[in-house]
């Protein structure tokens, strides 16, 4: 069973998490690395406590408290305006510290989002479609059905 902490954008901290409990229920975007059958439990949902992220320093602590074996730090880190400056280190920093893997991404990105970055000099400077691939492999339909 894969006992999964979420990381969010603290601008987000509002955030019910409906599209990464659907995305993972569905097993769409950054979860369909989970096979349908595979069990899975949330084990922690946190914010990542605002720039620059002083919660990822002690959240993953707290997760490896319930069981926690793999982090994702939340698609709103990738799909914020502007994206999160600090994911790259907020990834090695959890993976050296705390020897849990990081997956960038929960749900798939919304379409809305994807294709106004495609517009935007700054995310085709970026490597977050690579480092955040599996977020944007959905089809279309899937990624409309996220907006």
């Amino acid at each position: 069973m894969a006992k999964i902490g979420i990381i969010i954008c603290d601008r987000y901290r509002g955030c019910g998490g409906g599209k990464c409990f659907r995305a993972l229920r569905e097993r769409q975007g950054a979860f369909s690395r989970y096979a349908a059958d595979e069990p899975v439990e949330i084990v922690g949902y946190s914010g990542c406590g605002g720039c620059p992220g002083g919660n990822v320093e002690y959240v993953p602590e707290e997760f490896l408290k319930n069981g926690c074996d793999i982090v994702h730090l939340a698609t709103g880190l990738v799909v914020g305006y502007p994206p999160c400056p600090h994911i790259r280190q907020f990834k090695e920093f959890i993976q050296m510290r705390y020897e849990l893997p990081v997956v960038v991404g929960t749900h798939p990105i919304p379409l809305k989002y994807l294709e106004t970055h495609n517009l935007l000099t700054f995310w085709d400077q970026s490597d977050m479609r690579e480092l955040a691939a599996p977020l944007m492999m959905e089809s279309r339909d899937i990624m409309i059905s996220y907006n």
